[in-house]
């Protein structure tokens, strides 16, 4: 039996995945991706998250469609705004304090927790390498983020980092000292930027 063309149309609109979410709203049961799955048809890349066969997996895009609070943050929303070129072995992502990760995705993220007030200051969006867009914070947020967990990211990547913001094109920095305020972090700003700006 293969694939019904309504699923099939759905899952290419999203670069090929298609969630239970999606089915049911299609009028589908949520029995039928299972389904899929048993025949070789589809393959199952996460709790409720699902892909056609053979196809290739956009990890990032798969764990963003787990909740919509996660936000990537940190090392992996700097690899995605083109700030650093090394690829994240785990996932950093930024949940409010007043929310939870899903535990499927606990081995595969680095999570923060930020007040629910901050939640939202620089969020922003980007492409992953397949195309799909995600949410991350954009790089303002990421120097205040890196800088205020430092004790959680390597000192090479910050370093790297910061020197790639110094040459960034699009960095605002009156921006960046309005989130300085903000996050407590306009001494450590200061200390790191002074060199190289």
């Amino acid at each position: 039996m293969p694939v019904n063309p309504i699923v099939v149309e759905k899952a290419k609109e999203n670069n090929n995945i298609i969630t239970t979410k999606q089915v049911m709203e299609l009028g589908f049961s949520k029995a039928l991706l299972p389904k899929y799955v048993k025949e070789g048809l589809m393959e199952r890349v996460r709790q409720g998250v699902y892909i056609l066969a053979r196809e290739s997996h956009d990890d990032m895009y798969t764990i963003m469609l787990r909740s919509e609070k996660i936000v990537f943050s940190h090392e992996t929303a700097i690899f995605l705004l083109g700030l650093s070129n090394r690829t994240p072995f785990l996932h950093s992502v930024t949940i409010p304090s007043n929310a939870s990760l899903p535990s499927s995705l606990k081995d595969e993220c680095k999570c923060y927790y930020i007040k629910p007030e901050l939640y939202s200051v620089g969020l922003a969006e980007a492409k992953t390498i397949f195309g799909n867009v995600v949410r991350c914070y954009n790089a303002e947020r990421c120097v205040c983020d890196i800088l205020r967990d430092q004790n959680r990211v390597d000192e090479e990547t910050i370093l790297d980092f910061i020197k790639s913001y110094a040459a960034y094109e699009k960095k605002d920095l009156n921006r960046l000292a309005k989130y300085g305020q903000i996050f407590h972090t306009e001494k450590k700003i200061r200390t790191y930027l002074e060199v190289l700006l």
